[in-house]
């Protein structure tokens, strides 16, 4: 099992990002009041602690986790080739459709960013909302065997 230790979005493409202590995560929005909410394959951006820390380390910097501008930061769960699992996140549930693909808009943020997100899938992964429900930091995160 891991913690939820971070939850993030942004109201806009390109908007800087704003850190919540909680959320309501529905089918229709994702995160409420993310740009990138509506129903798809990026519902959700979901990243591990340990992946951002070995980045970070390639690159030589220490760096907070929303450069990443991912949604969730969570502590502890192996995301490599998880495409299909099912995350619980707190009372909602996400299924994992891809591995998020650094961009070159990474090394905006840092150079050589993008390189060091590629390896072992430490980009995080883009989910799709599949039980929507209310997530607080500190919530248990844990690969789900069924949906509900």
């Amino acid at each position: 099992m891991a913690t939820l230790l971070g939850i993030a979005r942004k109201a806009k493409k390109r908007d800087s990002v704003e850190l919540l202590d909680e959320a309501e995560v529905s089918l229709d929005r994702g995160i409420d009041g993310d740009w990138r909410g509506r129903p798809g394959n990026r519902q959700v951006t979901l990243m591990t602690l340990a992946s951002w820390q070995a980045a970070c380390a390639e690159v030589g910097a220490d760096l907070p986790w929303i450069v990443r501008r991912a949604n969730l930061l969570v502590d502890d769960l192996d995301l490599r080739n998880s495409t299909g699992r099912k995350i619980r996140v707190g009372e909602a549930c996400l299924e994992v459709v891809e591995e998020t693909k650094p961009c070159h808009r990474m090394d905006e943020q840092h150079t050589g960013l993008t390189e060091a997100l590629r390896p072992e899938w430490r980009g995080g992964v883009c989910c799709r909302v599949i039980k929507a429900g209310n997530i607080s930091i500190g919530d248990v995160a844990e690969v789900a065997l069924v949906a509900n």
